[in-house]
This record gives C-alpha cells, sequence and structure tokens, in this order.
C-alpha cells in the first residue's frame, strides 16, 4: 500500500472546520446518474464545496446539430464562493470533457494525477487557451486537505492510467468515490488496485459509498487488458503480409502501449493518425507512460516509403466519428492514405451505445474498397475497463458502507447495483437510487433524506454556441430534418399590393409532382391572400397565419407533407408597422 503524504489547501478565510456544528453534509450529483457520460457530483458541507469530475456527453440523433452535452452547473455557479476545487479521478473525456465549459465560469483549482492534468493541460492550451488552467498534482497515497475536506486518493485499474479512487473525509463521516475501476490483477503498468488502501478506510468507517456502475449487469468478472496482447499477436501471424490499419480509443495508453510491443516483436514500425491520438501519444510518451523505439515511429508524410509488411498505422476511429482517420480513409478522402486490399483493419474497442449506425457504415465501406476487418466480438478485439458484478461485490465488501449510492449509469445499471449491494447485505432502506438533481442530505443524528432538489440537466453545445438550448429549437431542427422546408417571398406596398412576383423556394422537401406545379399552386394561393388583405391597414400576425394556412393546404393535398412553412414578407413605407418599424417576418413554425 502506498504511503500517504498530507498537504492542506484552504480557500482564504475558510476555516478546515467549514461552519457550525450543525450543518449538514450534502451529495448532490450534477451528472452521470441515468446516463453514461457527463460526470459531475458535489459534497457540500457548509460553506465549503467539493466537485468531483466534470465530464461530457456525445449527443444521439435526438439532437441533430448538437456538438456536446455538459452538466448545469447552474447550482455552482450560484454558490460559486463556496467552491473549493474539482477533483479529477482520471483523463477521459465523460470525466473531464466539461471543464472547457465550467472553467469559464469558475475560476477553481483543479486536482488530478499527472497523466490527467497533461491531457486535461493539452486540451484546454489547445481548445481554449483563454482560460486559466490552476493544476494541483496529486498522486495515489496522498492525502490533500481542501478546506473541512480531507481527501484520499487511492490507485485503481482502468483502461487509462492514473486513475483514482477518491476517499473524503468530513466532518460527518467519511465519503468514497471509486471512479472508473476494475480489479485487473495484471495489468499493463503493474500499477494494481489498491485493495489494502480501500480496506483500510473501510476500517475507519465509511459513511457513503459511490461506485461505478457502467458494468452492473455483466456476471463474473471483467477480462484482464492484457488479454488484448493475445489477440494482437494472433493478428500480427495471421496478417504477416498485409499493412495492418489499427484504430482505438485514444486516451487508451494500455492499449497503444501492447500494439507498439507487438510491433516491435514482428518487425515493424507504426505511423500515429489522428489529432487526438498523435497529442495522446506525445503527452503520455513525454510523461513516461508510453514507452517507444523513437526509431520505430514513421512520420505520416514517409508512410508511403514503408513496405506493407513492415507498417502499422494506428488511428483514431473506431466509434465511426465522421472526420476521424479511419473514417476518412473508408471514404477515400484521407490525404496521405488509401486503402485497398492489401491493407487488414482491426477496431480494438467495443462500440459505444449510439454510434452502432456508424460503426457499421465505417466497417461496410472498409469491406467494400476490399479491406479484412476484424472487428468481432468473439475474436477478443476489446476489453471494458469497468468492474463487472463480482468486482462490484468486492468493492461493496472492502468498503462495507453505511449508505450507498450507485452511480456513472443509465438506470438500469444503477438499479441493478442497488440489487447487488442487498445481494452482499447493505439494507434496502441505506441505498438510494438517485436522479441527477436530487440532494441527499446526512445530519449528525438523523437518517439522510432526499427531500430537496437543485437545478441540473444538459447544457448543450453548438459549435461557438454553449447554452440551455430551447425545446422549441430542438423541435424545429427535427422538423426540418424529417420534411424539410418551403419558404414564401413577397415585397408588398402599403395597401397590400403586390410589388413583385411571389417568389417560392423549397429545401429538403420531397414531392412525385412536376416541380412547376406545386409552387404555381403554391403562388396562387399566397396571392389570392394578399388580395384578401389589400385595401386597407395590414395586419400583421393575421396576414402571415394566412399565408402558412393556404400553403399547408396546398401542400398536403399534393404531397401529404408537414414541411415546415416560412413566410418572408416585407411592407414598403411602413404600412405593416409594428412600433413604428417596417415590419419583416421571418419565423418558424
Amino acid at each position: 500500500m502506498a504511503k500517504t503524504a498530507t498537504k492542506t489547501h484552504r480557500r482564504k478565510g475558510a476555516s478546515a472546520e467549514g461552519t457550525s456544528g450543525n450543518a449538514q453534509l450534502k451529495f448532490i450529483p450534477l451528472g452521470g446518474l441515468g446516463e453514461i457520460g457527463k460526470n459531475m457530483y458535489a459534497l457540500e458541507y457548509g460553506d465549503n464545496i467539493l466537485v468531483i469530475d466534470s465530464g461530457l456527453m456525445f449527443p444521439d440523433q435526438e439532437l441533430p446539430g448538437i456538438d456536446l452535452i455538459v452538466p448545469d452547473i447552474s447550482y455552482l455557479e450560484v454558490h460559486r464562493e463556496k467552491v473549493l476545487g474539482i477533483v479529477l479521478t482520471h483523463g477521459h473525456e465523460d470525466h473531464t470533457g466539461g471543464l472547457p465549459f465550467v472553467l469559464q465560469r469558475l475560476n477553481v483549482p483543479i486536482y488530478g494525477t499527472r497523466l490527467t492534468l497533461g491531457l486535461v493541460g493539452n486540451k484546454l492550451r489547445e481548445d481554449s487557451p483563454q482560460i486559466e488552467f490552476r493544476p494541483k498534482e496529486v498522486k495515489a497515497g496522498d492525502v490533500v486537505e481542501i478546506g473541512p475536506f480531507k481527501t484520499r486518493f487511492i490507485a485503481v485499474s482502468h483502461s487509462i492510467p492514473d486513475g483514482v479512487a477518491v476517499s473524503v473525509e468530513t466532518p460527518l463521516g467519511r465519503v468514497v468515490h471509486t471512479g472508473d475501476f476494475k480489479l485487473d490483477s495484471t495489468p499493463i503498468d503493474g500499477r494494481v488496485t489498491d485493495y489494502g488502501a480501500l480496506a483500510e478506510e473501510g476500517d475507519k468507517g465509511v459513511l457513503l459509498l459511490l461506485s461505478d456502475s457502467t458494468n452492473a449487469e455483466r456476471n463474473g468478472f471483467t477480462p484482464s487488458e492484457r488479454l488484448i496482447g493475445g489477440t494482437l499477436e494472433r493478428l500480427y501471424r495471421n496478417y504477416r503480409t498485409k499493412r495492418l490499419i489499427i484504430s482505438s480509443f485514444a486516451s487508451n495508453v494500455h492499449r497503444i502501449q501492447q500494439v507498439v510491443d507487438g510491433a516491435a516483436r514482428f518487425n515493424r514500425r507504426i505511423a500515429f493518425l489522428g489529432r487526438s491520438m498523435v497529442r495522446n501519444v506525445e503527452l503520455a510518451k513525454s510523461l513516461g507512460y508510453l514507452k517507444i523505439d523513437e526509431k520505430m515511429i514513421v512520420p505520416v508524410e514517409e508512410i508511403g516509403k514503408i513496405p506493407d509488411n513492415q507498417l502499422v498505422i494506428m488511428t483514431t476511429g473506431s466509434q465511426g466519428e465522421p472526420f476521424s482517420g479511419l473514417v476518412m480513409m473508408s471514404r477515400g478522402e484521407h490525404k496521405q492514405i488509401s486503402l485497398g486490399d492489401r491493407d487488414a483493419v482491426f477496431l480494438l474497442a467495443s462500440v459505444i451505445p449510439g454510434n452502432e449506425k456508424l460503426v457499421n457504415n465505417t466497417i461496410n465501406r472498409l469491406f467494400s474498397i476490399g479491406c479484412e476487418v476484424v472487428y468481432e466480438a468473439d475474436k477478443q478485439t476489446h476489453v471494458s475497463g469497468h468492474a463487472s458484478a463480482e468486482e462490484l461485490k468486492i468493492m461493496l465488501n472492502l468498503v462495507r458502507p453505511q449508505y450507498f449510492v450507485p452511480i456513472h449509469g443509465e438506470y438500469r445499471h444503477l438499479a441493478r447495483h442497488s440489487q447487488l449491494a442487498q445481494d452482499v447485505g447493505i439494507p434496502p432502506r441505506n441505498i438510494f437510487v438517485m436522479t441527477n438533481g436530487e440532494v441527499l442530505s446526512f445530519q449528525k443524528g438523523a437518517r439522510p433524506s432526499r427531500r430537496e432538489r437543485v437545478q441540473a440537466g444538459a447544457v448543450l453545445i453548438d459549435g461557438n454556441a454553449v447554452g440551455e438550448i430551447k425545446s422549441r429549437v430542438m423541435k424545429e431542427r427535427r422538423e426540418l430534418a424529417e420534411d424539410g422546408i418551403i419558404a414564401v417571398s413577397a415585397s408588398l406596398a402599403q395597401n397590400g399590393a403586390l410589388l413583385a412576383p411571389v417568389v417560392v423556394e423549397s429545401r429538403g422537401f420531397f414531392f412525385q409532382d412536376e416541380d412547376s406545379a406545386i409552387f404555381d399552386e403554391i403562388r396562387a394561393a399566397v396571392e389570392r391572400v394578399f388580395k384578401e388583405f389589400s385595401g386597407g391597414r395590414i395586419d400583421a400576425d393575421a396576414l402571415n397565419k394566412s399565408v402558412k394556412s393556404r400553403v399547408r393546404e396546398v401542400v398536403r393535398r399534393r404531397s401529404a407533407s408537414y414541411a415546415v412553412v416560412m413566410p418572408l414578407i416585407s411592407v414598403a413605407g411602413g404600412g405593416g408597422q409594428r412600433g413604428g418599424k417596417n415590419w419583416l417576418e421571418k419565423e418558424f413554425f
């Protein structure tokens, strides 16, 4: 078990005791419950808040045009003077990816291990250089006093190096957060989950355990990452004459190391492609987490000079990301690499739920251009980094908490994890399956309660726009995607007379009839509306409503479509004024 070193970090004016003796301890999940991703949890005691993780989540097809989803931190912003810092358990994006958006609003220290802070720092420097980054490096075994929170960092094995669990000692009891973990007895880097430290925390007494639920539905134990080594050995032997293209998560340094080791054994050189892959490899090398002979590395511009049977190309794209290296290759759009029947492609990753179609499309394209593709589960091309049911039971028995909250998973994972907790003897009344925004409050001498809620939800990131995009906007996007749009443009005189012919245009609107016929009918219907409204002061709202109604009648009669109708009508001179200004109506309905 690692030796502990104690450091103290206190906000100016804060005391280690926090506040008065009757203060409550609150566990506040802001993300990560009922979903895979955007993990963010807060512990609040009196006038002090400690945040654990700040992740993101990727959208599904129900959110067209959205790039990322991050937690709503309105509660933390309101209480910004209480926030002491953010503790990171490891470097995956679902635990760190929200930081570029959170740190724009909360200028607080970030506590994490060396690799985790390195990954975060790289991302911030590249994507958000204006943000002040205040890293506080820790290592497994350290104990750091952050206000009233005495935080111990405990080594855990995961699919990325330098992961930690955190044990937070508070005036009302100890809270253990496992981070993402599995009980791998033979990890690639030799850094096993610290059973001794976890059991020691259990011996001291744990008030609340927060534990990873991702694989709660999987029976047994999660295999060791070393299993991939055997898979790679077979692949290297079976495809000796082929050029090898290997796609994996850019953050899985352990897997990258195994690919590198295999390439060295079979006398191949290796090239790294994809911005995140190159960035992470360089960082892991510089920090000593990835060991590779520099002579093995092939610059991307020299790939064509290396014989096929002497080259491995490692790239991003295992999830079918549209602009990733592998996807660009499959489309024939990559600048340096063209794939064909001389190539064997290995997908060394499982498919994240929601990405199945993207991945399948990529695999189909690879087959169609003649590549050999290895991706099937029975070929053991992926090993999870999360604990399965028996490992989750072991964690519960090591820590022996008084109360338990399953975290990090969809609701079914949380429910299944709660059943596992009951199997090892935790009373059902002491297990809380929660939702984001619920508050679990502890007070000395009383049972915990969850009568309180805070604002929590999703903030949608659309390009450079960051905000809580209204449901109306998303509804409009879905309607446009499904049925298209018809725009009707017209210019009117003050008396309602047409100054120019009505113009009708459409985008994404499907009809089987001749193009001109339906457009002519729409124009005629709109012109009749204008005649009905001519001769007096124009009622803008009534005119707009009538135009949309008549256009919809024509469209539904001819094509049964529910296309969005957008009138673009201007009135010259001021006859259709609203509040003294010329009226130009541009609205979606």
